[in-house]
């Protein structure tokens, strides 16, 4: 169902693999925010993107895989849909996963001749985490920021050099794990990242769309 005067496109892009006793009726359960934000009556009904080019959502039942690349129209209150969105698949994913979401500002044009020079976008990307437990969430988190820093630092050394690199960011998380549980014994909420594991900043320049 279209939305008027919506001041975002809004790109849900990434893959989950499932339990295998997860079914069709399991997923659209956990998609229930999605599906409900888009106006319509099921999964079924919403699995289409805004963009014909994109896959949308599926549930691939052979591989056990969730597989997103939607694009929806919104507002930033569409986030609290992607907060219960996560807390619902960390019940049905079997490992951490990692989802993109990208906010595209629909007033902001990249072409400089049309654009106020003073003008901002207000495109904005987030990252989110679920899993099935703590642990598989951080070490899917641990995963990206080890290919992140590894990317940025090779182009000014040899990869063979950045061993001690990866060993002090396997150490960081290993206290933060570590502090996850001491709290979790004291009867505490843990520390970090609640249900999503999210992570929200700024694009620094307009992301591209995700093309298939």
């Amino acid at each position: 169902m279209a939305r008027y005067n919506t001041p975002f496109e809004i790109h849900v892009h990434g893959q989950v693999s499932l339990r295998g006793d997860v079914t069709f009726d399991n997923i659209q359960d956990a998609l229930k925010p999605l599906w409900k934000y888009a106006g319509e009556r099921s999964l079924t009904d919403a699995a289409g993107s805004f963009y014909e080019d994109e896959p949308g959502i599926r549930f691939d039942t052979a591989e056990h895989l969730l597989q997103l690349c939607w694009t929806v129209e919104g507002d930033d209150d569409f986030r609290q849909a992607l907060d219960e969105m996560c807390m619902n698949l960390n019940e049905v994913a079997l490992a951490g996963a990692a989802i993109e979401v990208t906010f595209y500002d629909t007033e902001f044009e990249d072409d400089e001749e049309e654009t106020d020079p003073e003008a901002e976008s207000r495109d904005d990307f987030v990252m989110l985490f679920v899993g099935p437990d703590p642990a598989a969430i951080m070490q899917v988190q641990r995963d990206l920021l080890v290919q992140d820093v590894i990317s940025l630092m090779e182009r000014h050394f040899d990869g063979a050099e950045l061993g001690g690199v990866v060993a002090a960011v396997d150490q960081l998380f290993s206290q933060r794990f570590n502090d996850l549980v001491s709290s979790l014994q004291l009867g505490k909420p843990p520390r970090g990242s609640g249900g999503s594991g999210g992570m929200g900043h700024g694009s620094g320049g307009r992301k591209p769309r995700h093309l298939h």
